[in-house]
């Protein structure tokens, strides 16, 4: 008699509005951790500025920690209680150059199931974006950008890749991750109304497609203090690029089962990887007269 077939991994993918209030912000996701570990998730998902989001630089400055404090040690012991992976996206980092620099990083930390740090990513891209009387933004002005792409971590829903929000923007670090051997891309975020309207989805099934990997997104969502909303819309798509899990209005969650014998099968099927020319992809020569 045939086994049934095996249970595929189940991924939790967090939706919260954050504010500057740290203990609410704590309990609310800590609340969906643990119903997500109730449904059997392996591994779950929470966004860009998870921690807090503050009203203004100063503020968001004055609440970041290092990765050694105290809010980190509390989701250390969240992971172990619950015995999953902690994908924490943004995190407000004081690094060890904080004494002397006066700036943060944003800091996408992965925990494993003992609570251990499995990996941290320090945003590279940093958002810098003025939309005439709609959206002014300027995360250089308090933030250190990383140095280096993360290798991707396996965890029992596959190989993770690490980015944070405006990475998504940059087709680059997908691919190189890919190149490396991700199989999932995370993206947690917090989009603003106007561009996420705009941009989110279309964008997110975009590398997907051309990575051929799962990509989930956690979302901050609604309003976080009086100047900033955000666009929420958390969601996992496939590696073909169809949207396979979407959070509701308002903080919650929503579940994929990853398939990675269909990422595969997609990759076999249409071996972009395989047939991509680096050789051409450098600096295009200027145009030279017709021949």
């Amino acid at each position: 008699m045939a086994s049934p077939p095996a249970l595929k991994p189940l991924v939790a993918v967090g939706q919260v509005t954050s504010t500057p209030d740290k203990e609410l912000n704590f309990a609310a996701c800590a609340g969906l951790v643990r119903e997500a570990a109730r449904r059997g998730a392996c591994l779950v998902f929470l966004p860009e500025g998870f921690d807090y989001i503050g009203a203004d630089p100063a503020q968001t400055l004055s609440l970041a920690e290092g990765l050694d404090g105290d809010l980190m040690g509390r989701y250390a012991e969240l992971a172990r209680d619950c015995g999953l992976w902690l994908s924490l996206g943004g995190f407000h980092e004081r690094g060890q150059d904080w004494p002397t620099t006066r700036r943060i990083y944003n800091c996408h930390v992965l925990l494993d199931p003992a609570g251990r740090l499995a990996a941290a990513y320090r945003k590279t891209h940093l958002c810098d974006v003025e939309l005439e009387g709609r959206v002014t933004m300027k995360e250089s002005s308090f933030t250190n950008p990383g140095a280096e792409i993360v290798a991707p971590v396996s965890t029992p829903a596959g190989k993770l890749g690490l980015c944070v929000c405006y990475d998504l923007r940059f087709p680059e670090i997908s691919l190189a991750l890919r190149r490396a051997g991700a199989e999932i891309l995370t993206y947690p975020s917090a989009f603003t109304v106007p561009t996420g309207s705009a941009h989110w989805e279309v964008l997110l099934r975009a590398r997907a497609i051309e990575s051929q990997c799962y990509v989930v997104a956690a979302a901050q969502t609604g309003k976080n203090h009086e100047r900033r909303t955000s666009y929420g819309h958390a969601l996992v798509v496939d590696p073909w690029g169809a949207v396979v899990a979407q959070c509701r209005e308002g903080p919650g969650l929503c579940y994929a089962e990853i398939d990675l014998d269909y990422l595969h099968r997609i990759r076999r099927e249409i071996p972009v990887h395989s047939h991509r020319r680096p050789d051409l992809y450098g600096t295009v020569a200027a145009a030279g007269p017709a021949p």
